[in-house]
């Protein structure tokens, strides 16, 4: 009966809302391919297989987690420590996720499961900047074809790249290389920008990173100095709003 109603709501079918969902993601979907098809060839020379690549894509489906757990196994880390970087740096997610569907509270709780699936920093960003435009009853076909788009060429770039890592260049694949790197500057520099103690958290726990890296492996490094970052980020933040 809810569903009806929510149905009657609407003018458009659910596959004219989804296309419109589909078109809005184009920016995230074309931003997505250069970096998916990095992840892919960098995988591939990781050592991972093909299947491993596409499958790290389509279950992780986090590019800056991604990029880290290469990075990790390129320096002989497996298991534990991979998992728990993983956890501590995508647990954002989970307040993303609560903030979008605050406001989405007349879609269907079916929905709303497979949609928190398709939430990354870039999608959010995109759904939220929405929410006035969509007004304040949008279809869930909307959202699905933002979050399947982005989804979609997430996978298909990672493909392409595992497809040609063991063809190209190697100095093409060395210059791929800066892919995390230009990554996560892409994701600091607008947020320092816009609040420079954040800058600070991050020289902060890269310093933790390194002092940690004298007695600890790598590994255990980066999950101690990302947890004790964010802290500190919590600590300094928090006092800053008070």
């Amino acid at each position: 009966m809810r569903e009806e109603h929510l149905e009657e709501m609407h003018s458009t079918t659910y596959s004219e809302d989804y296309w419109h969902g589909l078109k809005l993601a184009v920016p995230v979907i074309l931003g997505y391919l250069p970096i998916a098809i990095s992840f892919g060839v960098l995988a591939v020379q990781t050592g991972l297989s093909f299947f491993h690549a596409l499958l790290m894509s389509m279950t992780v489906y986090a590019g800056a987690s991604q990029f880290m757990a290469l990075n990790m196994l390129a320096i002989g880390t497996v298991g534990l420590e991979i998992i728990l970087a993983t956890f501590i740096l995508n647990v954002r997610h989970f307040v993303m996720s609560i903030s979008l569907f605050s406001n989405l509270q007349h879609i269907p709780k079916r929905w709303q499961a497979i949609l928190a699936q398709g939430i990354t920093d870039e999608s959010f960003a995109l759904a939220s900047l929405k929410q006035k435009e969509l007004g304040t009853h949008p279809s869930a076909a909307i959202y699905l074809g933002i979050f399947s788009g982005a989804f979609g060429m997430w996978v298909i770039g990672t493909g392409i790249g595992a497809l040609i890592g063991n063809v190209v260049p190697d100095a093409l694949s060395d210059s791929m290389g800066i892919a995390l790197y230009a990554l996560f500057i892409g994701l600091l520099v607008p947020a320092i920008r816009a609040y420079r103690k954040i800058g600070l958290i991050a020289a902060g726990s890269a310093g933790l990173c390194w002092i940690f890296s004298l007695y600890l492996s790598e590994g255990w490094a980066i999950v101690l100095a990302t947890v004790f970052g964010s802290l500190i980020g919590v600590w300094m933040l928090e006092e800053d709003k008070e």
